[in-house]
């Protein structure tokens, strides 16, 4: 099968950015795009929150065939939603598939605080997707965005598309690796005006992992247990890839634990760590996956210090 639309004489992915500044904008937007997709047998998959959800689905065409999936639910964690829609396009180009169309929007709280990790996920997925015939436009809401949220979705997509049907390609676009390898100045979390509750220097891997559990949080256990193995995981690295001394700060508040992991050196080479698996033991990218699915906000930052990998259980926002 080949490819239909824009993307017509494309190889991969074909990352754009949706803009809107009212429902009818998205509409005027999405709709031809989800239509074009349904009459032209693609898969085609909607993945936006419950409001918006409605919006498009009242406006198809009953005839049209397009799944809907719980944008809340799909965009909880960079790394698992990565690993979420890889399993579904190979589904898709399993099934002989020649193009996949999918909107998506990550939910309004992600735009915030936790921000930094969804910009660092819209880079990273112009590789992560370049696999498959993909056509993806990503949803967001001038209404509710912040100006550097909308600088960096400028950033990190190619090309936006237009209410009345023109692709524009973006001025600021920045390459991938090169968007991934700058690793911005780090914001703290407000716990960390506080003086740790605990702090370790060059703990061993079970020593850092059993503090987590010395730390009164009230948080479940499940999410308790996540930040032991993330822990376990980013201190194992820093000892074994890092430079010392590695210095271990445990802070905690009514919804949530924080953890520094801060070692000497300039931080993982490999400027999509963490959020594509790698199963090369020499670089520690495995363990920053799995440590990206494991915690609700991790966040990297390079310093005078040297390299910052915090890490949050429980609410990050």
């Amino acid at each position: 099968m080949t490819r239909t639309g824009a993307p017509a004489d494309h190889v991969g992915c074909f990352h754009e950015a949706v803009c809107y500044g009212s429902d009818e904008e998205l509409l005027a937007t999405v709709l031809p795009f989800l239509v074009g997709g349904a009459d032209a047998k693609e898969p085609t998959v909607v993945s936006l929150g419950p409001e918006k959800a409605d919006l498009v689905r009242r406006a198809l065409p009953r005839s049209a065939a397009v799944t809907f999936l719980r944008g809340d639910s799909v965009y909880a964690r960079p790394a698992a939603v990565i690993r979420t829609y890889r399993e579904l396009f190979e589904g898709y180009v399993a099934d002989g598939a020649g193009q996949i169309r999918i909107v998506g929007e990550i939910p309004r709280p992600s735009l915030g605080a936790t921000w930094n990790w969804w910009a660092r996920y819209e880079a990273a997925i112009n590789r992560a997707y370049d696999d498959y015939p993909l056509w993806s436009l990503c949803a967001y809401d001038t209404r509710v965005c912040p100006s550097w949220v909308l600088d960096d979705v400028a950033s990190t997509h190619p090309r936006t598309l237009h209410a009345d049907g023109r692709h524009e390609p973006s001025a600021t676009y920045a390459a991938p690796a090169s968007f991934l390898s700058a690793w911005p100045p780090l914001a703290d979390d407000p716990l960390q005006s506080l003086s740790p509750l605990i702090a370790l220097v060059d703990p061993t891997a079970a020593q850092a992992r059993h503090t987590v559990r010395l730390v009164d949080s009230g948080l479940p256990a499940d999410e308790v247990e996540d930040l032991v193995v993330a822990v376990s995981e980013v201190v194992t690295n820093a000892l074994r890839h890092g430079r010392p001394p590695v210095r271990v700060r445990y802070w905690s508040g009514a919804d949530r634990i924080v953890v520094a992991v801060t070692d000497g050196g300039p931080g993982p080479a490999d400027p999509y760590a963490g959020l594509i698996p790698s199963r090369d033991s020499a670089s520690g990218g495995l363990g920053l996956w799995i440590t990206h699915q494991s915690c609700n906000y991790v966040a990297f930052s390079s310093s005078v210090e040297g390299f910052t990998l915090r890490l949050t259980a429980g609410n990050p926002y």
